[in-house]
């Protein structure tokens, strides 16, 4: 009989910060890799993770259109940011 841990109370992944998403996504390949997990349990370990890779990726787009929305003087020093969604 395969010993199973009960699941811990997860955070919602929409409330995760993207280190906290990206540590529990390593978490989820590490035991998938592993090969151990009961077969309905890896099915919900890889729907988890598709979640948190998509908020790792939606985490990092916001950072990213901030960054490239930093305005630059005529000597290449940052003057501010304009927000991401004005063109």
């Amino acid at each position: 009989m395969p010993m199973s841990q009960p699941p811990e109370p997860a955070m919602t992944v929409s409330e995760m910060t993207f280190e906290q998403a990206m540590k529990e996504l390593e978490e989820v390949v590490t035991k998938l890799e592993r090969g151990d997990v009961a077969l309905e349990d890896s099915i919900r370990l890889y729907e988890r993770g598709a979640e948190l890779k998509k908020r790792c990726e939606d985490k990092l787009k916001a950072a990213e259109e901030k960054v490239a929305t930093i305005t630059l003087d005529a000597e290449g020093n940052p003057t501010g940011t304009v927000p991401a969604e004005t063109p």
